[in-house]
């Protein structure tokens, strides 16, 4: 079985699928064979690979076993990297899940039999039963938090949420870290969220920051990782960093 990683975060505009997204697309130019799921019915992590989102087969009939993943997977033009698309039609999948047997696990199910070293779940932003699939599935857990005001509201919530996962449904489940997003060293809030996540977290808190960075901002309208879109801007070098702490950290837990 690969190594299951879900990027969440409840909140909207965080930096989780641009965390997604371009976590998905170092590892996998360290020549890992990644496999990113797009979960999150806008399919942001979708367009931002430059990809269509009227793909006709997505994590929405992947989800309700109407395709297999194999049938649904795009390679990307990035050597070892391969999409699960999403679009819209994901948003119907609450209510079709609703009475489906064993629903929570339904995304585990699905890539049971997948043969990548890593899969990245860019989950939607809310607590909903398409995030307990991406939780069932999951062996890791990474919280991006923005370094400004309200980064811990709702966090109590997703830990609780994630605690009653680990007990009920997957016990195999962990926090491999939060990684602080959006951080603007000029700026004296930045610094003051940043010591109050780590004072809260603790050695959970990756050591790699992701920067505010305008190339890293711009890339997704462009459908490119940071990594094609400027390979020299710092926050293409933070991501590089923070993919090898990935790598580290997942070694030290397994």
């Amino acid at each position: 079985m690969p190594n299951v990683i879900a990027i969440i975060n409840q909140k909207g505009g965080v930096g989780k699928t641009t965390t997604a997204i371009n976590l998905s697309a170092q590892l996998a130019s360290l020549k890992k064979k990644v496999l990113l799921i797009d979960f999150d019915p806008q399919g942001n992590a979708t367009s931002g690979l430059g990809l269509d989102k009227t793909a006709q087969i997505t994590s929405y009939e992947v989800l309700l076993g109407k395709a297999s993943l194999r049938q649904a997977i795009i390679h990307t033009e990035i050597k070892d990297l391969d999409i699960l698309p999403c679009n819209a039609n994901l948003a119907a999948a609450e209510i079709d899940l609703a009475t489906h047997a064993n629903r929570e696990y339904c995304l585990a199910n699905a890539i049971r039999d997948d043969s990548h070293d890593y899969i990245i779940i860019d989950c939607p932003p809310a607590l909903s039963l398409l995030t307990i699939n991406a939780l069932t599935t999951a062996n890791y857990l990474i919280i991006p938090v923005q370094t400004e005001y309200y980064a811990m509201e709702g966090l109590g919530q997703l830990l609780d949420v994630t605690q009653r996962v680990r007990e009920g449904l997957n016990p195999k489940l962990e926090l491999l870290g939060v990684v602080l997003t959006m951080y603007d060293k000029r700026t004296s809030l930045s610094e003051q969220v940043s010591s109050q996540i780590k004072s809260h977290f603790g050695n959970k808190v990756f050591k790699t920051v992701i920067p505010r960075n305008v190339r890293l901002a711009e890339a997704p309208s462009y459908g490119k990782t940071i990594f094609q879109h400027d390979k020299w801007s710092k926050g293409a070098r933070a991501y590089k960093q923070f993919a090898n702490e990935v790598l580290s950290m997942g070694k030290n837990n397994g």
